[in-house]
């Protein structure tokens, strides 16, 4: 793993020498199971456990077997008995390489899963925490990039809260679904090993049995559970470049927290640049990328090749530890992020409220215009506005189209946001739970509409 993009915790899931305490318990348990059953000793498996719980797997030392045998479990097990003596010779009596490295991968990413989920969470508290600060910053609401209608920008965290929601949710249900164990044995028919011992073995690493396992766990799991983290990623991905955006020196409503002593450019003393955000959008495409080589490796031979193993053991320790890199670093940029409601408010009136363009259209409707004279009077002050004649609000007024106590509801902030706090507050508590009917409807706080100089109310 790339040190720059990792967190030691998701690092140590898939280490050598985690991946070794993970085969020698699958084969401990097993060879358990099996002494239970009278296919072994019961000395052996005593011993097994006895000589092998405390050890820490010499990793240069199979790596070095593994240079003759050319292959990884069998140099795994010859290590091993190299420390249990003669009765590692009952281990893995019955078993398949596979049933050890897939039912250790199954281990790992669920492992991985709680890592993942534990940092959406952290992200869903951050998230709380600031769309309940600025529940009644007003903003504007922009589609295609250009000014639509005002929101809030609590309510536009709360958005992202309600899709952390369902990431964690797509979380757990990946979780839940590659946590899977099978110990089957060459074809997965069980010919040489009691079915007794999958479910033993299963039981004890906390694990599901697979229910046809041919001799792999099939890959449509595996695919479902790196499609999900592909999600996950592009909703990291979403808020980051919305940050970035508003950022931007045009707009500048947020920014990233800069550092005392940090340095944008090397060239330029003045740059603040929004890199946490430009890093995790960079590494979306990655993980991405890799939910393409899970969904390749769906399709395999037979009852199984090993075309997928050399992708496997690239892509799953890569994938999950950038999506909990990327967590947690999008949960320090929430944290920090710094919120300029001036900022906002001059942007959402800029151009004199063109922003309320629909209040207006609608108000025409109202006195019994017909929609094409309404929306053409509209569209044509606004323009004029977007060029600089004037402001809207005042260039509608000059047309004497509507009374001025009509005219002022059409431009009246409290009311074109009076549902936000309804809104919030239900994705707060969950998005897919009921909207509150008793919801109260706030006022906007003195000052939060504030508008530049010169802009009528």
């Amino acid at each position: 793993m790339i040190t720059r993009y990792s967190r030691p915790a998701a690092v140590a899931i898939w280490s050598q020498e985690t991946k070794y305490r993970i085969w020698f318990e699958i084969e401990a348990h097993a060879a358990t199971k099996m002494a239970q059953l009278g296919t072994i000793p019961a000395s052996a498996a005593e011993a097994i456990w006895a000589k092998g719980k405390d050890v820490t797997f010499d990793a240069d030392r199979i790596d070095e077997i593994e240079r003759t045998t050319k292959h990884d479990v069998i140099a795994f097990l010859t290590h091993v008995s190299e420390i249990v003596g003669e009765e590692a010779r009952f281990l893995h009596q019955g078993m398949t390489s596979s049933d050890v490295l897939d039912t250790c991968f199954a281990v790992q990413l669920a492992r991985s899963s709680d890592l993942l989920i534990e940092g959406v969470e952290r992200v869903l508290a951050a998230l709380e925490t600031r769309a309940k600060e600025h529940k009644f910053t007003p903003c504007v609401g922009r589609s295609h990039g250009i000014h639509a209608e005002p929101v809030t920008f609590g309510l536009k965290l709360a958005g992202y809260h309600a899709e952390f929601q369902r990431a964690k949710r797509r979380l757990i249900t990946a979780k839940e679904e590659i946590a899977t164990c099978a110990i089957s044995g060459a074809v997965g028919t069980f010919a040489n090993v009691d079915p007794a011992v999958e479910q033993y073995v299963a039981d004890q690493m906390g694990l599901a049995i697979e229910p046809v396992s041919t001799q792999v766990i099939p890959r449509d799991r595996h695919a479902a559970f790196f499609a999900a983290l592909g999600v996950v990623a592009s909703s990291v991905e979403r808020l980051a470049i919305e940050i970035r955006h508003l950022q931007r020196t045009e707009v500048l409503e947020a920014e990233e927290f800069f550092d005392k002593g940090q340095k944008g450019s090397s060239a330029m003393p003045h740059k603040r640049n929004p890199i946490l955000c430009e890093r995790i959008c960079g590494l979306a495409r990655v993980v991405r990328g890799h939910a393409v080589g899970a969904l390749e490796n769906q399709a395999l031979w037979g009852e199984r090749d090993i075309s997928h193993s050399s992708a496997e053991r690239v892509l799953f320790p890569q994938a999950t530890t950038l999506v909990h890199y990327m967590t947690r670093t999008l949960t320090r940029v929430v944290r920090g992020l710094r919120v300029h409601p001036e900022a906002m408010a001059r942007n959402l009136w800029r151009h004199g409220g063109v922003v309320f363009s629909h209040a207006v259209l609608l108000a025409l409707l109202e006195a019994g215009q017909s929609r094409e004279e309404a929306y053409a009077l509209v569209q044509q002050a606004a323009a004029e506005a977007l060029e600089g004649r004037g402001g809207f609000r005042e260039l509608v007024a000059a047309r004497g189209v509507l009374p001025p106590e009509r005219l002022a509801q059409c431009f009246d902030l409290a009311r074109a946001l009076r549902h936000v706090d309804r809104i919030i507050d239900r994705a707060l508590a969950g998005d897919d739970r009921a909207p509150r009917q008793d919801a109260p409807v706030r006022p906007t706080p003195a000052g939060a509409a504030a508008r530049p100089p010169g802009v009528a109310p």
